[in-house]
Parts: C-alpha cells; structure tokens; sequence
C-alpha cells in the first residue's frame, strides 16, 4: 500500500502568518500522498464579534445557526481555504481547496438533537474515497474545508478533527494512512500551564483515565474521541503536536495507542 498522510492544522497556527506560512512551506515538502484539513474557528469567531454575533460553544464544539454558517463558510471555504491553496500552489505543490459538497466528498447529515441541538452542525456518513484515490494518484493534493453537505442543498459545520480521522478511515482500506494533528502546543498536555508537561503516549484505557480526573476536557476530547477511532478502524498510527513534527525527527509529540 502506498504511504498517505493526513495532517490537520487547527489552532492558533491558522491565525499566526508566519506560522501558517512555515507549516505550509514543511507541508509542501511532505514526500509522500496527503491531504490538508484545516480548521479556522478562531477566524471565524473573531469575525462574528466583529459582526455582533456571540459563538456559543458545548463541549468544544461550536453550535451553528443560521448566520454562523454563513460566517463559518465565508471564512473556512473561502479567506482560508483559497489562501492556503494559493500558497501550496507557490511552493509548487498541485493542491484543491475542497469542501464536502464538492464532487460530493464528504456527505453528512444535520446532528440529530438529543440532550443538546447543535444546529446546522453535520455528522458524517461517508466519504467520496475512490474520487479522492483519483485525485491522490495524479499527485493532487486535496485541501479540506470544515465544511460538509447533506446532498439536499443544505452545508453544514462539521469538526474539522472529524473530518480528518473520517477521511484516515476511509482511505484506510487504500492506502497505508498516519493521522497527524497539528496545533501549537507540543501534544497533549499533563497541565495546561505547562507547555512541556507533554503526555508522550495515551492508550484508550489511559485516557480514559485522564478523561476521569478532567486533566483532558473540552476541546480536546473530541480530538482523542477522534484520534482512538481512527485507530480502531485501520488508521496505522495517529500523533498530536506542533506543525515541526511534520519535518523533524525526535520533536516531542503525543502518540496514540490502543
């Protein structure tokens, strides 16, 4: 099976020039088949305050009205998602900016409300994987939106650390896939006051662990939610930490286990 890597950028990174210009240059540089999925919430919450319009958010997950989708479309599949792409196109890496509606990548339906309605926020249903092998395979690189579609018109804000491990899943049966979140910190942390209180390894009975003593809450508990998944259907290898990671040997990360 041929090597593919997965890696989302999320995180301050996304807001930093600098630091999305750096991770984007390594990015081009990655030799083997990838995919980019890139979040941007912070964007897009700063330009609701600009706007008038208060991010409500449970669990680390934002909820998405009306006027939220339209901010959070502008911004991800449009500002970012187009800039990014026009940047890996300089460094000479043949990249797509898509969302899930387009070639019907990513098709997901509206989270059906149980304790908590979270709007027009969509869960996944399936991925589009022999499109995506198509495209992989002519060495086009895929630059994913949060954003996904439910085939009857309706877009909808999907987690975009969901849909990174949905698309690993998917391709997992094709390709060979390593799963990499990307953010500022250096992995997952013991304390949040300290940048270097690294947890170097979580198998699912330690971070369950964690989970317990509420040292790991609110957004990252559906990134590890995310991460154990992948693992448990074909993802070979799944890390957490800082966009050097995707360049330099022995940086210190987050690997997950099961």
């Amino acid at each position: 099976m041929r090597k593919l890597k997965i890696i989302k950028i999320g995180g301050n990174v996304i807001n930093d020039k600098q630091e999305l210009e750096s991770f984007l240059n390594d990015f081009s540089d990655v030799d083997t088949l990838k995919i980019l999925v890139h979040g941007g919430g912070k964007r897009a919450t700063e330009l609701s305050a600009t706007l008038g319009l208060e991010t409500k958010m449970i669990g680390g997950r934002r909820v998405t009205d009306e006027a939220s989708l339209e901010i959070v479309t502008m911004v991800y599949a449009g500002l970012l998602n187009k800039n990014i792409v026009a940047k890996l196109q300089a460094n000479n890496c043949n990249a797509i900016g898509l969302t899930g509606a387009d070639a019907n990548m990513i098709l997901a339906h509206k989270r059906i409300v149980k304790d908590i309605d979270y709007g027009f926020v969509g869960d996944v249903d399936r991925i589009e994987k022999d499109t995506l092998a198509l495209l992989l395979n002519h060495k086009i690189t895929p630059v994913f939106a949060a954003i996904t579609h439910n085939k009857k018109g309706q877009l909808l804000n999907t987690n975009a650390d969901t849909i990174a491990s949905e698309l690993a899943k998917g391709l997992s049966g094709i390709f060979d896939v390593e799963l990499i979140y990307c953010f500022e910190k250096k992995g997952v942390l013991l304390n949040i006051e300290d940048d270097d209180s690294v947890i170097e390894e979580i198998n699912k009975e330690k971070y369950e662990s964690l989970k317990k003593d509420q040292i790991i809450a609110e957004g990252m508990l559906p990134k590890l939610e995310n991460c154990f998944e992948s693992l448990e259907n074909g993802v070979k290898k799944v890390i957490i930490g800082k966009p050097e990671l995707i360049r330099k040997s022995g940086i210190k990360h987050t690997s997950l286990t099961l």
